[in-house]
């Protein structure tokens, strides 16, 4: 069974290549096997593009994927910049545990490692409250700690919640 994922020639090649290594991870196969499945993740332009290549001599799939890659160079989604965690906030009625979680989704997607920017942006992105006074009186050090503290926090506004509703349905 070959990849499930699909190319038209608007999408992102390193996002593409990341997703096709990923699933071929699972099934295995050799070098021959990567570049027969990758023409079947191809359709529309790209697959003509793959195509018009048959006839050039290529050896491997790291060559496939270094022509891939400048062909569809212009693509490519821009370099994140780890300050754009700054942009991350929450919003009024957003709940602790749903900011924490896209926090966490823009730290992967930035690949920040540094604890420091890491712990600052949340702490001056996370909303006025309880949460923040807490940030602010005992600053943690790490992503994880902040993680842990909040959990408190996320299940008091769980219970909150579930008093508010049941009050609502009396």
């Amino acid at each position: 069974m070959g990849p499930k994922v699909t190319f038209t020639g608007v999408e992102d090649p390193e996002a593409h290549l990341t997703a096709f290594h990923t699933q071929m991870m699972l099934s295995g196969g050799s070098d021959d096997v990567y570049c027969k499945l990758f023409m079947s993740t191809l359709a529309g332009a790209a697959l003509d593009w793959f195509v018009s290549l048959l006839d050039e001599h290529i050896t491997s799939f790291d060559q496939y994927s270094t022509l891939f890659r400048e062909h569809y160079l212009v693509n490519r989604a821009p370099i994140p910049i780890s300050y754009h965690v700054f942009g991350v906030k929450q919003y009024q009625g957003e709940s602790l545990k749903e900011f924490l979680n896209r926090f966490g989704v823009q730290l992967v997607t930035l690949n920040i490692k540094d604890e420091a920017v890491t712990v600052h942006a949340f702490t001056k992105r996370v909303l006025a409250g309880p949460v923040s006074d807490s940030l602010i009186r005992c600053c943690p050090n790490t992503f994880c700690e902040i993680r842990y503290r909040a959990m408190a926090h996320i299940v008091a506004e769980d219970q909150v919640t579930e008093k508010h509703s049941s009050i609502d349905h009396v």
